[in-house]
């Protein structure tokens, strides 16, 4: 069966050595740049999706408890797997996976297992009883060159944001093993010593040039390949050289130089959408009770009766002044005949008024003084009409 993978034809090999001999890419990249990385994260923890360039790979993470080697009892285990699906190439097959896919595996496992990245002792459990093997699974969907460094950041990516349940060992001898859920406790993170990045070298002519992350067509014109797994310290993790034209060791002190500097930034990427994610996560996390929500306040309302409360308080404050002020000066009652019926109230604050309802007009007798002078405080107040009916009742 014939590889329908795109092959470049004479014009087109030709073009594209010559562009690179004048340190120019079909893409207009410079020898020695990354094309654009983008990183997301699915709802689920341990969930990640690579993009560089076109080539897309997504990266999930499982963990189950399992027993461990008899010669490591007390450390957990990491497993690798990929997927070349037809609709990302179609020189993939279904079915059994080909060589590219076994060495992408073996080129990330061998990064993040040699650096020992990913602390395996947290994992134990139960010494020689339980472990977490946790499973790394890359899904190729895109490919348009350079699968390892994609699949590596995606990996890292994956499990920077995986969260094993945690579990509690209890029983009278120690080996019951109670695994909660996530609404009962907080999951637990992976215990993460560094960042292994993977940094693949093209090699073109007589490896003289070099590029990083080659495309889809500089791979199908390269005479060879070499990716160099390095952390942010400087450490190196692997190194893999898949066949093809020998190189120079000059050449390769060199590349381990570029790749240096490149996987720093490709470790503050990824760890700066790490915080992101785990910040987002938090904020969603955050449950609010209904006591605590703020009601809503009619503004305008509070307003108006702030206003009234005022114009009352100053209304109460008036009124104690108007009544020393009508206390103070009482009103002339004229000497007409027509008010002479007319008897200011007896008040406290008239002892004069109180004295000649006492005492009565002088010169009058007894039975006038009895006649004009109420016999209780209802009468007083009572008109003297009304008083003057009831006299004759009594009468």
């Amino acid at each position: 069966m014939m590889d329908p993978r795109w092959r470049p034809t004479v014009n087109e090999r030709e073009f594209i050595e010559q562009a690179l001999q004048s340190d120019l890419r079909v893409d207009g990249r410079r020898p020695f740049d990354f094309r654009k990385l983008k990183i997301a994260f699915g709802r689920e923890d341990g969930s990640a999706e690579v993009e560089l360039g076109e080539t897309r790979v997504m990266g999930y993470v499982t963990a189950q408890l399992v027993q461990p080697y008899k010669d490591r009892p007390n450390e957990g285990t990491l497993a690798i797997f990929t997927e070349f699906s037809p609709m990302a190439d179609p020189a993939f097959e279904p079915g059994r996976p080909g060589e590219a896919a076994i060495e992408l595996g073996r080129v990330i496992d061998r990064g993040l297992r040699e650096s020992r990245a990913v602390d395996m002792e947290s994992l134990c459990v139960v010494a020689g009883k339980h472990v977490w093997s946790v499973r790394v699974d890359l899904h190729i969907l895109d490919n348009e060159g350079n699968l390892i460094d994609a699949a590596n950041i995606a990996a890292l990516a994956a499990l920077s944001t995986f969260r094993r349940p945690e579990c509690t060992v209890s029983g009278d001898d120690g080996q019951q093993v109670t695994v909660h859920d996530s609404e009962v406790r907080d999951p637990l993170p992976l215990t993460i010593h560094h960042l292994p990045i993977a940094v693949t070298f093209a090699y073109f002519g007589d490896g003289n040039i070099m590029v990083i992350d080659p495309t889809y067509k500089e791979e199908a014109v390269m005479g060879g390949r070499m990716t160099a797994t390095i952390n942010s310290n400087g450490d190196v993790c692997a190194i893999q050289k898949a066949g093809g034209e020998g190189v120079m060791s000059s050449v390769i002190m060199q590349c381990l130089r570029i790749a240096s500097v490149k996987a720093a930034d490709i470790t503050s990427k990824i760890k700066r959408e790490v915080d992101d994610y785990t910040t987002e996560k938090a904020l969603q996390k955050v449950k609010r009770t209904p006591a605590l929500v703020a009601k809503k306040v009619n503004v305008p309302d509070v307003t108006m009766e702030e206003s009234t409360h005022s114009a009352l308080e100053n209304q109460a404050s008036k009124a104690p002044n108007d009544g020393q002020q009508i206390s103070k000066d009482p009103p002339a009652i004229p000497n007409d005949g027509k008010h002479e019926d007319t008897k200011p109230m007896l008040t406290e604050s008239n002892p004069e008024v109180k004295s000649v309802l006492n005492s009565g007009t002088a010169g009058e007798s007894d039975e006038v003084k009895e006649s004009r002078s109420p016999k209780s405080l209802i009468d007083a107040v009572k008109p003297k009409h009304r008083r003057k009916k009831k006299q004759h009742g009594n009468s």
